[in-house]
């Protein structure tokens, strides 16, 4: 093990480059875009079946298929972490909406300790904060009383590793982006805010993309990591 190896937590290091070009890693990835891809087409047909059918493997596959590419432990978490909102905001209750809510935001901080400590653009940060500070305050009169904490919290939550993910390279940058639009949307839906033509169907395709983006810029960093270390 080299001195930059040893430094790093068990949790951060990638798995050994043995698993990294598993058979199945193609594969799982293809599965990935067909789950999407009926999922995506579900809601576009309003076929409620279809998308209880498909939403349910979407993480589990794009989990699989980034530990055969080498994924650190903490991406794994994240994913499933978000494996767990998608489940909980299949059920349309408020009590569903608060775990889904609440385990997304378990796989924000996440992917925030992920990111480590590396430098972001502090500008960006700023056009994070005020928009952060114009959506939460737009929404607020309109969020049910009992929702307004949570959902600025978790806002807080999210913003943060929106703004962090660009730390990771523009890949990991734009999923971090998507992500925020994506949650932006379901807010602006518990607000009773006027939505887009089929709004579930662009909540779902956002949130599909920015977990992909995140997961795969998460993934080419690691990789690049696990390449200096070896020149090290």
């Amino acid at each position: 093990m080299s001195a930059a190896e040893s430094r790093t937590p068990s949790w951060a290091r990638p798995v050994p480059a043995g698993r990294a070009g598993a058979p199945g890693s193609r594969a799982l990835l293809g599965a990935f875009a067909a789950a999407a891809a009926v999922d995506l087409g579900s809601l576009l047909a309003d076929w409620n079946l279809g998308h209880v059918l498909a939403k349910p493997l979407l993480m589990p596959l794009l989990v699989a298929y980034v530990i055969t590419r080498g994924a650190p432990r903490l991406l794994v978490a994240a994913l499933l972490f978000g494996w767990g909102g998608d489940l909980a905001l299949l059920f349309d209750a408020e009590a569903a909406f608060l775990i889904g809510m609440g385990s997304f935001a378990v796989g924000h901080v996440c992917y925030l300790v992920l990111f480590g400590r590396r430098p972001a653009n502090p500008l960006l940060g700023g056009a994070y904060l005020l928009a952060l500070l114009g959506t939460v305050g737009l929404m607020w009169p309109d969020l049910p009383a009992d929702l307004r904490i949570p959902v600025a919290g978790y806002s807080l939550l999210l913003t943060a590793m929106a703004f962090r993910s660009s730390a990771l390279g523009p890949r990991a940058g734009i999923g971090g982006a998507l992500f925020l639009i994506s949650d932006t949307l379901i807010a602006t839906g518990v607000a009773a805010w006027p939505q887009l033509p089929r709004p579930d169907f662009w909540i779902m395709a956002t949130y599909l993309a920015a977990q992909y983006l995140l997961a795969t810029g998460a993934l080419a960093r690691t990789q690049a990591y696990g390449r200096q270390v070896i020149q090290d």
